[in-house]
């Protein structure tokens, strides 16, 4: 059938990267007899090899997996996954300590690949009968004619293409958000952290094994930058360092301070910089001089929008509509669950632009609270997790846990091992964390805390948690 005649069609759907979130979406509504057509502006990387944008392995946590599980995509997605258990803090003074993300080993988040997930997705897709079109680049919209312009980046060559609704899954940089932005006010803001981020390589040991204890994500927290190291099924690990862009500049007149990207400038001063501040990462790190030099620096944003649709004919999911730092691991995962949202909306209503509006009500506040909670755990990742107040905080977080489980859940586990709202993990977040620095002011240990202030407390502040979500079902 021409692709002219698609406003013709019913449950036919054009969607825009072929990312993540687009191979996902497109895999969803394909399972429920949607036609499917994918516009990608990148060759097939099945084809030519994974081409790396932004980090190249990510965490995957409860959200992420109900979304593969409903795509059929969760066993081939985890047969590359690596557990992480916990942090593993790697003190100043060369101690290490892990600090477990949940109760045991039911509680865990992975490490995944982001170009094998990648390729897995499409390979998942196309099986289910999405088309893809790759080396096509969106380059503008007639809204009212229901005409979309790719160009064939191989050649030049332009697609006029009809389509009855744009679904933009491509990513931050959106070009459908662009082209709905000149016609539309979408209330687009973007914030950006005075911090931006180097990748590394720990390479696998001469035994073709792991060269650090491989379940768990790796941080050496500094107070005002930090690095990080996640493992990878090839038995390597990404390391990532994040720096200020620019030194502090002494108020009292004193010379300017680092680290930041405006002194560490080169290989030579990254491994000034380990030797001094990360000296057990340093030997595992061969190529740190060539990684830094070759390797971009990565920018640190965060994107809002007051409006996600236009009317019917197009949608925003994933980062085009929200991009956030990677700091709580939900990047992808929040962007999965709009896929599972979206789909849901679009099979319960032929009213296009009522699904849209339903997806947006839904989404728009959760998008809001991760965004939120992303750019605090930075704070907590580089600059909490190795003092003895937050310590104490957690231990009564996990004590507490026990005592009422009914009630009080860390966030942490509210989103990575469940499917609470994240707007109300957010909320009752910010009430527990009330609690925690209320109880445990005045005390070095919790030998000393009355337990039955403590419980009144909890029963007084926080209500049961809706009991169909406690399973994370």
């Amino acid at each position: 059938m021409p692709l002219d005649d698609l406003a013709h069609v019913e449950r036919r759907i054009t969607v825009v990267g072929a990312g993540l979130a687009g191979a996902l979406f497109a895999t969803l509504l394909a399972r429920r007899g949607w036609q499917v057509d994918v516009h990608e502006k990148r060759g097939d990387p099945r084809l030519k090899g994974y081409e790396g944008g932004r980090s190249i392995n990510l965490a995957l946590a409860e959200r992420g997996r109900h979304a593969l599980r409903l795509a059929g995509a969760d066993p081939a997605v985890m047969s590359h996954a690596v557990m992480m258990r916990g942090r593993m803090v790697h003190f100043a003074d060369g101690r290490t300590a892990l600090q477990r993300y949940g109760k045991d080993d039911s509680e865990v988040i992975w490490s995944v690949h982001r170009g094998e997930l990648n390729l897995s997705l499409l390979d998942i897709a196309e099986c289910a009968g999405v088309n893809f079109h790759f080396h096509r680049t969106l380059q503008g919209v007639d809204f009212e004619a229901r005409r979309a312009r790719f160009v064939d980046e191989r050649n030049g060559d332009l697609h006029e293409l009809g389509f009855e609704t744009l679904v933009g899954a491509d990513g931050a940089g959106s070009a459908l958000r662009a082209a709905m932005g000149a016609e539309i006010e979408l209330g687009e803001r973007s914030e950006f952290l005075d911090h931006a981020y180097k990748e590394l390589e720990i390479p696998p040991g001469a035994d073709g094994g792991f060269r650090m204890e491989p379940n768990a994500l790796h941080i050496w927290p500094r107070g005002r930058y930090m690095c990080i190291a996640l493992p990878n099924d090839e038995r390597t690990f990404t390391v990532t360092l994040f720096l200020p862009n620019q030194d502090v500049v002494d108020v009292a007149g004193g010379p300017p301070r680092g680290p930041s990207f405006a002194s560490v400038t080169d290989g030579a001063a990254a491994r000034e910089l380990f030797a001094r501040e990360f000296p057990d990462a340093l030997p595992l790190v061969p190529r740190l001089e060539h990684d830094f030099e070759a390797n971009p620096t990565g920018v640190l944003g965060t994107l809002y929008l007051d409006t996600w649709q236009l009317d019917d004919r197009a949608v925003l999911l994933g980062d085009a509509a929200h991009a956030m730092v990677p700091f709580h691991g939900q990047g992808m995962n929040c962007a999965f669950e709009d896929c599972v949202a979206l789909a849901e909306h679009l099979d319960g209503t032929a009213d296009r632009a009522a699904a849209f509006a339903a997806f947006q009500a839904e989404r728009l506040p959760n998008a809001r609270a991760i965004q939120a909670m992303a750019l605090e755990n930075y704070l907590e990742m580089r600059d909490r997790v190795d003092d003895d107040d937050y310590l104490l905080q957690r231990e009564l977080e996990q004590a507490l846990a026990l005592r009422h489980p009914e009630r009080f859940m860390p966030r942490y586990s509210m989103v990575s091992f469940h499917r609470f709202p994240y707007a109300m993990a957010y909320e009752r977040g910010r009430v527990q964390r009330e609690l925690l620095v209320e109880l445990t002011r005045g005390h070095d240990t919790l030998d000393t805390l009355d337990w039955d202030v403590a419980d009144a407390l909890v029963l007084a502040r926080l209500p049961p948690l809706p009991a169909h979500e406690r399973g994370g079902a």
